[in-house]
């Protein structure tokens, strides 16, 4: 665990298993997001506020499932919730510093979000950053979990608000091709077929025929997200589950359909949930055939 060894000069020294290094005061990151951005300087981009959002939404749901559960003292999981509140709304978002491009399964990225809600929840209790032996990023904020079942929870979040997105936004492009299929359905073209003109076609017709592969790109979408609202939270590193409370694990799934306000219920089979990837693999596909739809529409 990191521990804070002293503040000078606007910067704090923080020290873990490998030693001691500088963190400016200002940052609610700590050490290990300091380690991983040294690490791993690989794309320059920054994470997602989508997936900063969606890991604020499980490390608030773990908090007040942990104090639901006893193991968490009330006043600490009060101020990790605030904190990830916050976050959720918009703030410290700059705090997230680590490239989306990581070594392991987001480990980096969990760590800097255990950093953040850990620092800003002993600045909500009156604290100096960096006081990890009251609220730890480790022990409190991590407290019963892994990036094994953060990270991927998280990432399903964050995809299902997403896609939501992308499905409200094809709406209104099918209403519009229905739109203009109707306004067109008079005006007579040449259709064309290897580059060449052909026979003649209704422009309406031309713009049914997008509607409908709208419509079927949209229906693969929606069922490619069936699988994203079961998550693995609760399965820690390998999916037995060590180290969190059989209620909490139940308590947990329950937080974040609330706080998220998406229909999400704990995998059948976590070891399989924490193994295999494959639902992300259907919405891949789902997006791969819709953008083959859309590139033809646009050429």
């Amino acid at each position: 665990m990191a521990t804070l060894t002293e503040v000078k000069n606007g910067v704090r020294i923080e020290k873990d298993f490998l030693g001691e290094k500088e963190v400016p005061n200002y940052a609610y990151y700590g050490v290990q997001t300091m380690r991983a951005v040294e690490n791993f300087p690989i794309t320059g981009y920054k994470i997602h506020e989508g997936l900063i959002r969606a890991f604020a939404i499980v490390k608030k749901a773990a908090a007040l499932a942990n104090t639901d559960v006893g193991r968490l003292e009330l006043n600490k999981g009060g101020a990790i919730a605030e904190a990830a509140q916050e976050i959720l709304d918009g703030k410290w978002h700059d705090h997230f510093i680590v490239d989306p491009i990581q070594g392991g399964a987001g480990t980096s990225m969990n760590m800097n979000a255990n950093e953040v809600m850990a620092n800003r929840a002993l600045e909500l209790l009156g604290m100096e950053k960096g006081d990890y032996h009251y609220i730890s990023p480790n022990s409190h904020v991590n407290m019963a979990q892994s990036t094994n079942d953060a990270f991927p929870t998280a990432i399903h979040i964050a995809t299902l608000n997403a896609l939501e997105g992308l499905l409200q936004t094809m709406g209104y492009m099918h209403d519009v091709f229905e739109l203009k299929a109707e306004q067109f359905d008079h005006v007579i073209k040449m259709g064309r077929t290897h580059l060449q003109d052909a026979v003649p076609i209704r422009l309406g017709q031309e713009f049914k025929a997008y509607s409908r592969v709208l419509e079927r790109d949209m229906k693969r979408i929606q069922q490619s997200r069936q699988h994203l609202y079961e998550v693995n939270m609760g399965a820690t590193a390998v999916g037995t589950g060590l180290n969190a409370d059989p209620e909490y694990i139940e308590a947990v799934v329950k937080h974040l359909a609330a706080i998220s306000e998406l229909p999400l219920v704990g995998a059948e089979d976590l070891v399989d949930a924490t193994q295999n990837t494959d639902a992300y693999t259907e919405v891949s596909a789902a997006l791969k055939v819709c953008m083959m739809n859309m590139s033809k529409i646009a050429n």
